[in-house]
């Protein structure tokens, strides 16, 4: 009995002591799936997307123009465009000149280009410039032809995009020259050894239709050396014309009617303060004239009145600043201004003049009414540029026989000259061309 109720009594105290709940064992953390994870779950686009069109690069590489290359016409207008970058090309910068109806453009970069082919840091010089853009959407409807750039009349343009300038107007310069003058005087029998350096302004413009003016100003010629002399001129006036009418007809019946046209081309020429000091020996004489008025007579001209051949003769006021005293001298000349090539490079002056001394008074040593006969042809030719500054080689002969010297036997002098000419202004001549694939 006693066991029994042991047994019992432990088998209610356990009943009223709670059983701990057992222990669940935890999951453990999944870490959050990296980016490259995150990306493989995103679920592939629809066919809707795929099919929708991505803009391309435009990978055009327009390579830089050559010698063969074509030339942009000067007379139509040019666009800016920018097109991909080249290793040449590295801005994209170029210019375009279009042919809507060939659907074509021809392009040159907007830089020069050194001698590998590659841009440089200097704009292209003497070229029109671009205001309208070409976008590139538009331009993928044109072909692209590399070409070079156009150049203004009287320039040319090479490959690299460098301009030249290879028409120049001789008559329109700031000239300075030198040469080696000898002269040979008959009564001496020896030479005198000279340098000339001579400068002056020249200036040409055309006036009303068939009218041109011409102006030199501070023409100016020192010889140095032996028996140095001067002779300078402040201003001289040149105007020429051509008739429309004919000053009178000709008409002659031998055969069939022929009519001939006889046309005055009359035209204007003065001086005012030519300076002139002479050297023969021992005797130094010096003569200012105040002012020369001539009327000029055109035999022959070219079309633009540039190139001439005439005669001119009028009076001169002069002063004989030796003896003191003021004449009339009237003369007259046969002389020609000869421009013998389209780009001006060759020019050639001859003249003769003749000239009488009156109203003189009686000086001991000479005639009462002295003369002078002047002789000059002149060839010049230019060599070569600086800076499209041309630089010229000047050959001149030249013969005077003068007796209005005092106590100087009358005679002939000559002088053979040879020198070089520096031009500053020397623009392309009126009738410059246009450049094309060659020069001119």
């Amino acid at each position: 009995m006693l066991v029994s109720a042991v047994t019992l009594g432990c088998a209610l105290l356990l009943g009223q002591v709670e059983t701990p709940e057992a222990a669940v064992p935890e999951e453990p953390r999944q870490e959050a799936p990296r980016v490259e994870e995150r990306q493989e779950a995103v679920q592939a686009p629809p066919e809707e997307a795929v099919a929708t069109p991505v803009p391309e690069v435009w990978n055009l590489q327009v390579p830089v123009p050559g010698a063969d290359s074509p030339r942009q016409p000067f007379d139509r207008p040019v666009l800016c465009v920018s097109l991909p970058p080249t290793p040449a090309v590295p801005s994209g910068e170029w210019r375009a000149r279009c042919d809507e109806a060939k659907k074509e453009c021809l392009v040159t970069p907007t830089w020069e280009l050194d001698a590998e082919g590659h841009e440089t840091g200097q704009r292209l010089d003497r070229v029109n410039g671009c205001y309208d853009m070409l976008s590139p959407e538009v331009a993928r409807g044109y072909r692209l032809v590399p070409a070079i750039a156009e150049a203004p009349p009287g320039w040319y343009r090479d490959e690299r995009g460098r301009v030249l300038q290879y028409n120049f107007d001789l008559h329109r310069r700031i000239r300075v020259g030198g040469a080696w003058a000898p002269r040979w005087v008959r009564e001496t029998e020896g030479r005198d050894n000279r340098v000339r350096v001579d400068f002056g302004v020249d200036l040409e413009w055309p006036g009303e239709p068939g009218q041109l003016h011409r102006v030199t100003l501070l023409d100016t010629e020192l010889y140095l050396g032996d028996a140095s002399s001067f002779d300078a001129t402040l201003l001289r006036y040149d105007f020429r014309s051509e008739r429309e009418e004919p000053l009178f007809r000709v008409t002659t019946f031998y055969g069939k009617p022929r009519r001939f046209d006889v046309f005055a081309n009359l035209g204007f020429w003065m001086e005012a303060l030519h300076a002139e000091q002479v050297r023969r020996g021992d005797v130094k004489a010096d003569f200012l004239a105040l002012g020369s008025t001539y009327a000029t007579l055109d035999l022959w001209h070219s079309r633009d009145l540039v190139s001439y051949v005439r005669v001119r003769a009028g009076p001169t006021l002069e002063r004989d600043r030796t003896n003191g005293f003021a004449t009339l001298v009237p003369g007259a000349a046969l002389e020609g201004d000869l421009t013998l090539d389209r780009d001006g490079f060759h020019h050639v002056l001859f003249g003769a003049e003749a000239q009488k001394i009156l109203l003189a008074e009686r000086v001991e040593g000479r005639p009462l009414r002295p003369e002078r006969l002047r002789l000059r042809a002149g060839y010049e030719v230019i060599a070569l540029a600086i800076n499209d500054q041309p630089v010229s080689l000047t050959l001149d002969g030249r013969g005077t026989w003068r007796d209005d010297l005092a106590n100087a036997p009358a005679g002939w002098e000559w002088s053979a000259q040879a020198g070089l000419r520096f031009s500053l202004w020397a623009p392309a001549r009126r009738s410059a061309p246009v450049a094309h694939d060659g020069k001119g």
